[in-house]
């Protein structure tokens, strides 16, 4: 399993999980650039639903930093970041990860994502977070994974609802997402109900 690599792991190992339109893997600094320019077309699209953006988020620094963090969230067993990639043209089209992760009597982690805006509703999303729920219960063995979406977000609910997670409740000033606290709705999706 991967969170019984030793302490000396410096970045992910290089995994790549392949599904019918898209694969996922974890970034790579060659990535930056496309990154960076998916994420500035896409911005508009992207920040009513994220945290507000740092004034640096799509520079270079940035993002080794963020590749920091994540390698030392993989050697930790806190967290996993995959990009998102067009299967046919290998193509960015988005990312997920899944965070927060939870051991002991837990056995759970939080699932995030993004599409950019060329690639939303096309099925690049839903097909990535198949993957990664695979990754979560087989790999990792995870019991259960949580996700929360804004209330408004109807294409992200219908996401979560498409791929087998239950809406389990309603969250008041859950995160802080475009500078202000807003209300969640909750799902989750445990390993039993999981038909990968």
């Amino acid at each position: 399993m991967i969170r019984l690599l030793g302490s000396g792991l410096i970045s992910p190992p290089a995994i790549r999980l392949d599904g019918p339109n898209c694969y996922i893997r974890p970034p790579l600094p060659r990535d930056w650039r496309e990154w960076a320019d998916l994420r500035a077309a896409s911005r508009a699209f992207l920040t009513p639903w994220e945290p507000t953006w740092p004034a640096d988020a799509l520079t270079r620094t940035a993002f080794a930093r963020r590749l920091r963090r994540q390698a030392q969230e993989w050697r930790d067993d806190l967290g996993y970041s995959f990009l998102i990639f067009d299967r046919a043209t290998d193509a960015l089209v988005g990312g997920l990860g899944l965070t927060n992760i939870r051991r002991g009597v837990a056995q759970m982690g939080t699932l995030g994502y993004w599409a950019g805006q060329p690639y939303a509703r096309n099925g690049y999303v839903s097909g990535g977070t198949r993957l990664v729920l695979e990754f979560a219960f087989g790999q990792l063995g995870l019991h259960r994974v949580e996700a929360a979406c804004l209330p408004t977000n109807l294409p992200s609910r219908g996401l979560l609802e498409k791929v087998g997670f239950t809406h389990e409740g309603y969250a008041r000033g859950y995160l802080r997402i475009d500078g202000a606290w807003r209300d969640h709705v909750l799902y989750a999706i445990l390993r039993e109900e999981w038909q990968g």
